[in-house]
């Protein structure tokens, strides 16, 4: 069977939850084909992660100090070590072992410091 993975979908809502995103990196977003600026990619650092995985019995699972890349079709400026927020996620997961995530954005928000 063919082109099967294009009915896999990619549960942002449930994979972010438990996460704090931090900003390690914005870049410029170019068209692969043509090389045109189109927006902005925004890498991050997974800081925090208490999302819930299946796991077999005894397995230890977390993404903890990965990293994404969000590209976004729009000039964003995101200060480096800001908490952000991606907006209007969608993610493809692809790779010979289907552990690579490519991510769009509509936006990312950063997240207010909250001092006391």
């Amino acid at each position: 069977m063919k082109k099967l993975s294009q009915f896999t979908l990619f549960d942002w809502d449930s994979f972010q939850k438990g996460k704090v995103f931090v900003c390690t990196s914005v870049t410029e977003l170019k068209n692969y084909d043509t090389q045109e600026h189109i927006g902005t990619k925004v890498e991050v650092v997974i800081a925090k992660d208490e999302t819930e995985y299946n796991v077999r019995d005894g397995e230890t699972v977390t993404n903890l100090y990965e990293k994404l890349v969000f590209k976004v079709n729009k000039d964003i400026e995101i200060p480096l070590n800001a908490v952000v927020q991606p907006q209007k996620v969608t993610c493809t997961v692809y790779g010979e072992f289907k552990n690579q995530l490519s991510c769009f954005a509509e936006d990312i928000i950063i997240v207010p410091n909250k001092q006391n």
